[in-house]
């Protein structure tokens, strides 16, 4: 059984999603055993408790600078014995130190097909904005490994949605949680989990 730690950082539906799922039975091989939050007000915390599971916050405010941060978090995956961790609304990019100790055992959701709008800087509302802002015509999310660069470690799963001619970067980021996120993240979790995810020169293939 996987050991899987989760990272947020603020309302957690990307956590409620996996954590539903696996009530479910839909994630083979895998238990969310820890929640980290770097914000001790996120409502993820709340998720968390409401489901039994333990938490820790490692506040970003409290540390100097960003490898400060991350060899604490770091620190406490170590602790935890992750086996997979979930960056579901966590939002720090952490350092190398924490990317090189667990390598392509890091999981992220960005919401859009990458590699388009992604990037530093890229992340929430702004996202869809800059997508409505070039005029696509279809978007998504991506389920992607964690690397040393943001949004450029190997793809996982993607998923797309429609956009409609009035669609707001608000409706357009609701349109894409519901139908691409909260089914693709838990997937990709179990896939992960249940060892049918293979790398191969910095590609992930997938056993569907």
């Amino acid at each position: 059984m996987n050991n899987i730690v989760v990272l947020v950082s603020g309302g957690g539906t990307n956590l409620q999603a996996l954590i539903d799922a696996e009530k479910r039975g839909e994630i083979k091989n895998g238990k969310i055993t820890c929640v980290i939050s770097s914000n001790p007000k996120a409502f993820a915390l709340e998720r968390a408790k409401t489901n039994n599971i333990p938490i820790v916050v490692i506040n970003n405010h409290d540390y100097t600078d960003n490898k400060a941060y991350s060899k604490a978090i770091l620190d406490e995956l170590n602790k935890q014995k992750a086996d997979l961790i979930v960056l579901a609304g966590f939002m720090i990019i952490l350092d190398e130190c924490v990317t090189k100790a667990y390598p392509y055992k890091i999981i992220n959701v960005h919401p859009a097909l990458i590699p388009s709008f992604c990037g530093e800087g890229f992340y929430g509302l702004r996202v869809h904005k800059a997508a409505l802002e070039y005029g696509v015509k279809v978007s998504g999310a991506t389920i992607h490994f964690v690397n040393e660069k943001a949004d450029a470690g190997a793809i996982i799963l993607q998923g797309t949605v429609d956009v409609a001619n009035d669609e707001t970067p608000e409706t357009l980021q609701r349109k894409i949680m519901e139908n691409v996120e909260w089914k693709l993240l838990p997937k990709a979790v179990s896939l992960f989990c249940e060892g049918r995810i293979t790398v191969k020169d910095g590609k992930a293939y997938v056993d569907i």
